[in-house]
């Protein structure tokens, strides 16, 4: 006899696959700033019904990726210039403090996992094409992860996996250049060791030296990729541009 998933997880895992599909398309390009998602096209690429896929739509909107307007649509936004400095002004406040307690309370076995992080990410480097960039995305998302794990506070880890959800974190390792994701891989290197030595003034230094030196990288992507909220933006208040059906 076959075993049946609880309604409610089925629910929760097709919400987070309608999430991701969503997010994924607004970080690689096919929803871009200014663009109406559109309910039906969400349902049929991920095989999944109406009400995940709005579960889905206003997770991104707490997260400020869309804006949800009564019988109109989800209108995709961008990020502009301020938004990302807002964006790194709170990481440098959270995860510097988060480098701190986890100096301070890391158990052995996150410090492992941190060690083993590092080997991975510094693995595929040297080779990495489309694919590996995008698992080295993911990896470093983790590593950030598991350093706020570490630090023992419990809302600080809650509230960062929403820090870090933006799409351009991700589309980042699609813009550095191979030595500035090398430069940021010896970061967080160092930040492992900083931790191994319980030195917590050391490991906030080099995590805010880290998340500066990131930010100066997105500078260059913000010229090749148009996060801004711009014209395209703006014209969602044109009813032209409206698709309809989506959140009522």
């Amino acid at each position: 006899m076959t075993s049946r998933q609880p309604e409610g997880e089925v629910s929760n895992s097709a919400s987070e696959l309608a999430y991701k599909v969503l997010l994924g398309g607004i970080a690689d390009g096919t929803y871009p700033p200014g663009t109406w998602v559109r309910e039906p096209a969400v349902m049929a690429a991920t095989g999944v019904s109406r009400t995940p896929v709005r579960e889905a739509l206003n997770r991104l909107q707490a997260e400020g990726v869309v804006e949800l307007h009564r019988h109109r649509g989800a209108l995709v936004i961008g990020w502009t210039a301020e938004d990302l400095d807002n964006l790194f002004d709170l990481r440098l406040a959270l995860e510097g403090y988060g480098a701190r307690r986890a100096a301070e309370r890391g158990s052995a076995e996150q410090l492992k996992t941190l060690r083993k992080l590092c080997d991975v990410m510094e693995e595929l480097l040297p080779s990495a094409g489309e694919s590996e960039l995008q698992r080295l995305g993911e990896l470093c998302v983790e590593f950030h992860t598991e350093l706020s794990r570490a630090s023992g506070n419990r809302q600080l880890a809650a509230q960062l996996p929403r820090v870090l959800s933006p799409p351009f974190v991700s589309e980042a390792f699609h813009h550095h250049t191979l030595a500035e994701l090398a430069k940021s891989f010896e970061h967080h290197r160092e930040l492992v060791q900083a931790l191994e030595a319980r030195d917590s003034e050391w490991a906030e230094a080099v995590m805010r030296a880290h998340l500066r030196h990131g930010r100066q990288s997105l500078h260059r992507m913000e010229a090749d990729r148009v996060w801004m909220l711009g014209e395209s933006s703006s014209s969602g208040n044109n009813d032209a541009a409206v698709e309809p059906g989506l959140a009522e």
